[in-house]
């Protein structure tokens, strides 16, 4: 299963909404993370295509009182282990390093998210269940593959 990656749009919150209780389960308060999604030059996220099914979604806000943008990523349960949230991971983390110094994201001390975390160096703070990563501003190198960030869903 080869995903294809496209940006989320302001006018496709309803993906962000579709993917809150895979993203935050424990959350009571998960609709900050999707209100009035991609309306500040500060929100960043891709959404993951497979066999014309969105199957993740990862996207970035900087929630209100916070100095850091908060990650979230959610994967579809038949979509689990076919490396597509590598795949979002590895792009997403190119793409944020040209707008953030630093993402933190909330883990619920969820095994599975913190080990694959780890992967991408994300380093656990030791009183909370946050992990965090500092970027390094890098250039920009989309895949050749399909991917083309202009490309709309119709």
């Amino acid at each position: 299963m080869t995903p294809t990656l496209y940006f989320l749009r302001s006018s496709e919150n309803k993906i962000i909404e579709n993917m809150l209780q895979y993203a935050h389960p424990k959350d009571v308060d998960s609709k900050i993370y999707s209100d009035f999604y991609g309306l500040t030059t500060k929100d960043l996220g891709l959404y993951a295509l497979v066999d014309n099914t969105i199957s993740g979604a990862i996207w970035s806000r900087l929630l209100e009182g916070k100095t850091t943008p908060t990650l979230s990523i959610a994967i579809l349960p038949a979509f689990r282990k076919h490396r597509i949230a590598t795949a979002m991971m590895e792009q997403f983390l190119v793409e944020a390093s040209a707008l953030y110094e630093r993402l933190e994201i909330e883990t619920y001390n969820e095994p599975s998210l913190i080990s694959f975390l780890q992967k991408f160096n994300f380093i656990k703070e030791d009183t909370t269940t946050m992990m965090y990563k500092v970027l390094e501003k890098k250039e920009i190198v989309r895949p050749t593959d399909g991917y083309d960030p202009r490309r709309w869903m119709d």
